[in-house]
């Protein structure tokens, strides 16, 4: 399928989107609870913070599949597929700060990749029943390695899925097919099974995501308690993309836009095996919840780079990796939430949180033609130049306490955490060309820290369903210098990152109960900040940044218009500076303060369009809109504006849908993510997708 097949798909959804004047009866809506900031459910409209819920009936109805399109109505963030990860994976950015690490993932409970980074590559969307974002940390409930954002991605619960079976196919060779449903009970005992796979294909031909992903979930009474037990399966076989080098402040075209100057054996493969046990018992003073989990992931990841010097002489100018990575992950948190002196809301409790990891990377140098028509060479065949590896064990405990008062139209939330942290770190250099260079060290960094919110909502004016809340909060977080496994030998253990954070806003209902609407002004102040950057050789490295401030307004609405037709809008501003920062760029000492964070833009829109009827023609539009953002600490390469515009058609008859959907129509390649593995490199936005298939519910 061309663009003419794409503007043809936004066309029919915009015919069928202005049809939309009748429908079926939506079905009954889900009550606004949410848990991320709190661990306990509360009133989303009581909560003092920014958080916006996405139903999975809502990701349903748009077709929302990957981290992009799922977060592609939240007002002030981003996802764009791909990065040092992997074309599976995402980078998000929240607040302007757009880190791989900077935000943490949490799935139904648990920190989605342990104490490193979040493993957003082994996510499973399927049979999800809502995902909830948080603005900001969630600094008591779920303490360190939680900076400017939470997602938590919770899954529908055992034995309650709703059945469905589907296949889709499309450009490139893609195809998908997915499968949700309950087995058989025995005896107390809920059950349901969900399975998912895809082979993506893209215009690089070199390129692909293979997946397979399997959830099991079980449920039964225990001892007068509630059992739940989640096992999740990830196995990916994915060959990487190629990012494009920045020359002279922009892009260059001297390699072609589609080339991948990977190794002939490129590949990153991922296999992860995650179980959960969490028990639920009423005591005479409260609810007790444990919650414990284990996972083991193995990856390889096999890659190369180009020189920012772009020669084509013979001689080399690409840098390969040939990586072997262990990590496991343990996590266990236990607390008691009960009803406390004046009817406020208690919670008390204690986790921890720790991982170890090594890596060892086989590195080497070779060269590849820029017209991109030639595979580059194995790294079977290449000379290891020098051999790097890791191990790092990290321990994050924390004890905390939480109060949430509600009188009339007051509600105060307020908690205090205390945070303990210990990390050990080894590295390892072999030089093989000169063994004279080749060295070993070792850091270890401990501490204590306290972090803790204290916020406020009030509800200023009610009528019926209609209200206005106001709310303020304060927040105070830490977080851990992260670990990214780049293929650099890198012994030293980062600082610890330190942010206060201010918000105010208000949030409400309108017309009846049909428009739902929030707004929020915010500042975080940060030190310690992670930026990725070059030494004297020009091998990239992360370095801890002096202080940085972000700052800004964001707002987001949805209209019911219609028993079937929901129009959402969402806007944000950001302003995202160093206030002290002098970087260390490729050896060199440059005073940065005062510049704007790379890849921050100041603007991103988004509008949106769903018209899903529980029978007939259905359809979503979804348009963002990214502001022009700068892609160097110096502020010299300044990368343009752009809009994506994602579409969907679907036709619904008794249980089978049939559907069409098109991501990035426009088909627009802008720099989206910066790699901080390669030199001056940055990954593009991955080019336009259309699929096809059926759905069928049982």
């Amino acid at each position: 399928m061309g663009l003419r097949s794409g503007f043809i798909l936004a066309g029919a959804v915009s015919v069928a989107l202005v049809g939309a004047s009748r429908a079926d009866e939506r079905p009954e809506a889900v009550e606004a609870v949410v848990v991320t900031a709190t661990r306990i459910p509360v009133d989303e409209q009581r909560l003092p913070a920014m958080i916006s819920r996405i139903s999975g009936q809502d990701l349903a109805n748009r077709g929302a599949d990957d981290l992009r399109t799922t977060l592609s109505l939240v007002s002030g963030a981003e996802a764009p597929p791909g990065g040092d990860a992997g074309p599976a994976s995402a980078v998000p950015s929240f607040w302007g700060l757009h880190e791989f690490d900077a935000f943490l993932l949490v799935v139904d409970g648990v920190p989605w990749g342990g104490a490193f980074n979040p493993a957003i590559s082994t996510l499973d969307l399927n049979n999800v029943d809502r995902v909830e974002v948080l603005k900001g940390p969630s600094p008591v409930a779920l303490g360190q390695n939680a900076f400017v954002g939470v997602i938590q991605v919770i899954h529908t619960p055992a034995g309650e899925a709703h059945p469905t079976v589907s296949v889709a196919a499309g450009e490139h060779g893609s195809y998908t097919g997915s499968l949700v449903v309950n087995l058989p009970r025995l005896g107390d005992v809920k059950q349901s099974l969900s399975l998912s796979g895809e082979h993506q294909g893209f215009a690089d031909s070199f390129e692909k995501v293979r997946d397979f992903k399997a959830q099991y979930r079980a449920a039964t009474p225990l001892a007068g308690g509630d059992l739940k037990l989640s096992l999740d399966l990830a196995l990916r076989r994915d060959r990487p993309q190629s990012p494009t080098v920045l020359v002279e402040g922009r892009l260059t075209d001297e390699t072609p836009l589609n080339a991948n100057f990977n190794p002939a054996d490129g590949r990153i493969t991922n296999d992860s095996l995650h179980g959960t046990l969490a028990y639920d018992h009423a005591t005479p003073l409260g609810m007790w919840t444990t919650l414990a989990s284990v996972a083991y992931t193995e990856i390889t990841d096999v890659r190369g780079f180009l020189r920012p010097e772009l020669t084509d002489t013979g001689e080399a100018n690409a840098d390969s990796q040939n990586q072997r990575r262990r990590i496991l992950d343990g996590y266990l948190d236990t607390h008691l939430s009960f009803e406390g002196p004046f009817g406020a809301k208690l919670l008390v409790g204690a986790d921890v949180l720790a991982g170890a990891g090594r890596q060892i990377s086989r590195n080497g140098e070779y060269y590849v033609p820029l017209d991109g028509k030639v595979r580059a060479p194995s790294t079977a065949t290449l000379h290891v130049d020098e051999i790097n590896t890791i191990k790092d064990t990290r321990v994050f405990a924390g004890q905390y306490v939480q109060a949430d008062w509600t009188s009339g139209p007051f509600n105060l939330l307020a908690g205090l955490r205390v945070n303990e942290m210990s990390e050990h770190k080894h590295s390892g250099h072999v030089d093989t060309l000169d063994p004279a260079a080749s060295e070993a060290a070792g850091d270890h960094r401990a501490g204590a820290r306290l972090s803790g919110n204290l916020g406020a909502s009030w509800r200023l004016w009610q009528s019926g369903l209609d209200h206005v809340v106001l709310y303020a909060d304060l927040r105070r977080t830490s977080q851990a210098g992260a670990v990214d496994f780049g293929p650099d030998y890198t012994p030293d253990v980062l600082k610890i990152e330190r942010a206060n954070i201010y918000e105010a806003g208000f949030k409400g209902v309108a017309l009846g109960g049909e428009l739902e609407y929030e707004v929020s002004a915010f500042r975080l102040d940060d030190h310690n900040l992670e930026i990725a950057t070059t030494d004297a050789n020009g091998n990239p490295i992360i370095q801890n940044a002096g202080s940085e401030r972000l700052q800004g307004i964001e707002a987001e609405a949805r209209y019911h218009a219609a028993p079937a037709l929901d129009l959402f809008l969402s806007a944000s501003w950001h302003d995202a500076t160093f206030t002290h920062y002098v970087a260390s760029e490729g050896g060199a000492n440059i005073d940065v303060s005062g510049n704007s964070l790379t890849l921050s833009p100041p603007w991103l829109l988004a509008a949106g369009v769903v018209y899903a009827p529980v029978q007939g023609l259905g359809a979503s539009l979804v348009v963002n809109y990214a502001d022009k953002r700068w892609l160097d600490l110096v502020n010299t390469a300044r990368a343009p504006a752009y809009a994506t515009v994602d579409a969907g058609l679907t036709w619904t008859r008794g249980r089978h849908t049939l559907f069409l959907r098109g991501t990035n129509l426009t088909d627009r390649r802008d720099a989206a993510t910066g790699s901080e593995f390669g030199d001056q490199s940055y990954y593009r936005v991955s080019g336009r997708k259309v699929m096809a298939g059926v759905k069928v519910a049982f």
